[in-house]
């Protein structure tokens, strides 16, 4: 019975992933290519964020346990 389930499992993952890469167009409706194309019209003035450098291994503070 165990085996059963896993090999269900096995071949449900196995669809999603053929769906999810488009394999399955033909068969049934294709992914939408942009994950999640609301986020990126809500950002506000994302050309003003910058990325500094990472922070020095000393200025880490360790925990106390």
């Amino acid at each position: 019975m165990l085996r059963l389930l896993v090999l269900v499992l096995l071949l449900a993952n196995i669809g999603y992933y053929a769906w999810s890469q488009g394999h399955l167009a033909g068969i049934v409706s294709v992914p939408p290519h942009e994950r999640e194309p609301e986020r990126l019209r809500q950002q506000v003035r994302p050309e003003a964020i910058r990325l500094g450098p990472p922070a020095s291994p000393s200025a880490i503070v360790p925990a106390t346990p």
